[in-house]
């Protein structure tokens, strides 16, 4: 068994940890509980494609054996002519605080420019959410700036703020 943290597709035993760490208020995090909405959206994308497809995807972030959450990104249109990447994470409560989210960060971006002719991945979060911010910045992410009011979020408008990462940005 690996210590190393990876990523890989997921299987249908893994759809209930996306489902509790997107849906389950005592799991989600301070930062992620935004109300029940489209109940079973896991199952099924991953009947349709096993939640990989041309506009977005999700991959399992595990330490050997040990599901510890997920990665996702979701194609974002920047032109006429061109995307990006918008990526997501959702760890398990006893994931949190070990590191595991900054590594899933660059793996993620690995993956996607090795395998996506993409040039840009970006990230949001809340401003308030300190701890995403550092992993994003420990993984190699830029910060651009705040939107102000952009999410919704237990009855009030909170400011987010976006990170970027570059192709062509020096490797972390």
């Amino acid at each position: 068994m690996s210590d190393r943290l990876a990523l890989r597709p997921v299987e249908e035993e893994d759809l209930p940890i996306l489902e509790a760490v997107t849906q389950d208020p005592d799991t989600v995090g301070e930062h992620a509980w935004f109300g029940w909405f489209e109940p079973g959206r896991y199952r099924r994308g991953w009947e349709e494609n096993r939640l990989i497809g041309p506009d977005g995807g999700s991959l399992m972030v595990v330490r050997g054996t040990d599901r510890l959450g997920f990665v996702s990104w979701r194609r974002k249109t920047t032109s006429p002519t061109s995307h990006c990447w918008n990526m997501g994470i959702a760890l398990l409560p006893e994931a949190r605080g070990k590191g595991h989210g900054t590594e899933a960060h660059r793996l993620l971006a690995r993956y996607l420019f090795a395998h996506t002719p993409v040039h840009r991945i970006d990230a949001d979060t809340e401003t308030a959410n300190i701890a995403e911010q550092k992993a994003l910045e420990k993984a190699g992410f830029t910060r651009e700036g705040v939107m102000r009011g952009c999410v919704f979020r237990e009855g009030a408008w909170r400011d987010g703020v976006t990170y970027s990462l570059l192709r062509t940005d020096p490797p972390v």
